[in-house]
């Protein structure tokens, strides 16, 4: 019998993180590319050294130190565009499949959610700008627990609210490390590889190229 919840990553997986940098791509110029790379490298590193760590900082204040840090590497980049950015940050456009792989798992009767790093404020204002408020029943941030993903805790926030049982999640993420940390807590994960990466943390069972193939799998 299929999985009755499909919990999704936010950022890089119903969330386009360089649709940022996207927007001024023009003004930013020939490093648009791999400032967007490494805005998203550190804002990670930023989020697993605070929680190996024993500290935190909420997703957000970690996204303007990680965007500060990528303007640095990048003398070129007009540093008045900071707060576009982050505003724009603030309001991702999400995937174009998103939307519709939410409405056909909801009109199969299945509940959805979001489990993420990002802080509620954001999540907040990237679910509403991409509408999705609708077609989600939860919509769970780390920022209860002060420490990050792939922490084994923070899974456990998805089974707390829909109380249930670890195998009948499943877990749906474009981050290789975060499928590894759903399967270690029993969760059914789904990669999303859209650029056709290398696997990595052993092999991931379940893999697709977009979200538009996530309810028609076999799971």
């Amino acid at each position: 019998m299929p999985a009755a919840i499909y919990v999704f990553d936010a950022y890089g997986t119903l969330f386009d993180v360089h649709s940022a940098i996207g927007r001024y791509r023009d003004r930013i110029g020939p490093d648009a590319d791999r400032m967007s790379d490494l805005w998203r490298v550190k804002q990670l590193e930023y989020s697993w050294t605070l929680t190996l760590s024993g500290q935190y900082q909420d997703f957000w204040a970690l996204t303007g130190h990680a965007l500060d840090f990528a303007l640095a590497r990048f003398p070129s980049v007009d540093k008045a565009l900071r707060p576009q950015l982050l505003d724009a940050y603030f309001q991702l456009g999400a995937f174009p499949d998103a939307k519709d792989t939410l409405r056909r798992l909801r009109d199969a009767g299945h509940r959805t959610g979001i489990l993420s790093n990002g802080s509620p404020a954001m999540l907040e204002g990237a679910v509403e700008a991409a509408r999705l408020g609708e077609l989600l029943d939860a919509v769970l941030s780390v920022d209860s627990l002060k420490m990050f993903k792939p922490r084994p805790e923070v899974y456990d926030l998805v089974t707390n609210f829909f109380k249930c049982r670890h195998a009948e999640v499943v877990f749906v993420s474009s981050n290789r490390w975060d499928v590894m940390g759903a399967a270690h807590v029993g969760f059914r994960p789904v990669w999303i590889n859209r650029a056709g990466n290398p696997d990595e943390y052993g092999k991931a069972e379940r893999v697709i190229a977009s979200l538009a193939a996530l309810p028609d799998l076999a799971i």
